[in-house]
């Protein structure tokens, strides 16, 4: 098994991985497929409009993850990487007025979102809670193509048929690398034969297709991301978007922390405030739509970037290649998490977000701190255990309320399990293959109203009180 450290952590743009860079890249596919010659296309036929719908918890949350939005920027050729944030409601605002899109390489295609862009809450898709389908039209309204998509988390993105693959009995075949280990069992056997870190493991596997050069050039991009969005989030003031009128906090902490430490005042929780500061302005970014990395989810991404800053911030041996080997050995952790259970919400709850986010925090940490491989694993356990049963229950569907704060102690958490793990010998009672076992069954069992459809929880009892 091989899950790229790119794949784990990519470039996009807020609120959520699943219901907004998911969505765009779906439509983005989409597009290709129009173009694409693998549909039997009518002899003559021509693409005239295009329809879409939501469902499952797409449709019950869509509006406020922004899928809608996102649906109509991938529509117009937009990527979630590349897109400029502060053009976006412009962009989807052209569209609403013209009824138009023209993609690039694409003829115009009728595309009216109020019309043809639907919440479907009532038809749930087979596959997945996050489904989509993507229909292209004749002029005469024939239906000409018809694709479902699923946004299984991260940002991930497959066909109905590649989903089916995923689950059948045979696996698809992955890239050969020279340690893939599925499983943290396989990956402790394989550091012990080897004599490597899981760091190097995981380097080695990620130059089977790229040099040492390009990987860290790629690596350090993605800490740029991650770093440049804390610094954002620290910056800016005022109310996030959405409609709950919740302030952004994140700067008004920093200002308090800057003054204790230019006053040399004692702080025991310190480290802590620091941490959640970090998280929380990463958070802040992501509600409103900014710059952001999947970390592994867009709603569990600050907990990764906040406890590198504290490396950074606490450690005074911390460098840049320290840096990367954190990343490395996150991105080894949330490969076998997400192999083997699940990193979306909608499909086990926010256990999958930020306790995957927590347990691959605590791994890097571990790691960066001289960590054997047995600790670094144990650090990933302890973290995921204590975000076990976690549900996703965001208040009126916006990645704010319980979000924001939630990525603040996913990020202490992170870094207690570290500390704790640091001081054993790397032998613990839980295997961390178990603790993964453990939320995928517990994500199964969970009811639907806790797994980020905003149909219970918090974001029932709030708005009723």
């Amino acid at each position: 098994m091989f899950l790229s450290v790119f794949d784990v952590f990519k470039i996009g743009i807020g609120p959520s991985s699943s219901h907004t860079m998911g969505p765009m890249t779906a439509a983005n596919a989409f597009l290709a497929l129009i173009l694409s010659p693998d549909w039997p296309r009518p002899s003559g036929a021509r693409v005239a409009s295009i329809k879409v719908s939501l469902h499952g918890s797409l449709a019950y949350t869509g509006i406020g993850h922004g899928s809608d939005r996102a649906v109509v920027l991938g529509l117009t050729g937009e990527t979630a990487e590349t897109v400029d944030p502060d053009r976006m409601e412009e962009i989807v605002a052209e569209i609403e007025r013209s009824g138009r899109i023209t993609p690039p390489g694409h003829e115009a295609y009728a595309f009216r979102p109020k019309d043809d862009l639907v919440l479907d809450k009532k038809t749930p898709l087979a596959g997945h809670a996050n489904g989509m389908a993507f229909s292209a039209l004749d002029a005469n309204g024939r239906l000409l193509l018809r694709q479902v998509y699923y946004s299984i988390g991260g940002g991930f993105v497959v066909t109905d048929t590649e989903l089916e693959k995923m689950r059948g009995a045979k696996k698809p075949e992955t890239q050969k690398v020279p340690y893939p280990f599925a499983s943290a069992r396989q990956m402790l056997e394989m550091a012990n034969r080897s004599g490597l870190s899981i760091a190097q493991m995981k380097r080695a596997n990620e130059e089977a297709t790229m040099s040492r050069e390009d990987l860290d050039k790629r690596l350090d991009t993605i800490w740029d991301a991650m770093n440049n969005c804390i610094n954002r989030g620290l910056a800016v003031e005022g109310i996030m978007p959405g409609g709950l009128k919740v302030r952004r906090r994140a700067r008004q902490i920093h200002d308090k922390l800057q003054e204790e430490w230019r006053s040399n005042r004692p702080n025991p929780l310190l480290a802590n405030d620091w941490l959640s500061v970090y998280a929380m302005a990463v958070n802040e970014e992501n509600a409103g739509g900014g710059r952001i990395v999947t970390a592994p989810t867009n709603g569990a991404a600050g907990v990764i970037p906040a406890t590198i800053r504290y490396y950074q911030h606490f450690h005074e041996d911390w460098d840049q290649d320290g840096i990367r080997d954190y990343l490395l050995t996150a991105a080894a952790v949330g490969g076998i998490i997400k192999h083997n259970a699940s990193i979306s919400g909608a499909e086990v709850g926010c256990q999958g977000e930020v306790g995957s986010a927590s347990a691959m925090a605590a791994a890097g940490l571990a790691a960066v701190m001289g960590g054997t491989p047995e600790q670094i694993e144990n650090a990933a356990e302890i973290a995921l255990e204590h975000h076990l049963g976690m549900t996703c229950d965001p208040i009126a569907g916006l990645v704010q309320v319980p979000c924001i704060e939630r990525n603040a102690l996913g990020a202490v958490k992170a870094v207690t399990a570290a500390s704790l793990a640091m001081k054993g010998d790397g032998q613990h009672f839980v295997p961390l293959d178990a603790c993964i076992e453990t939320m995928r069954q517990t994500g199964n069992d969970m009811s639907e109203k806790y797994k980020e459809t905003s149909t219970g929880g918090l974001a029932v009892n709030v708005v009723e009180c």
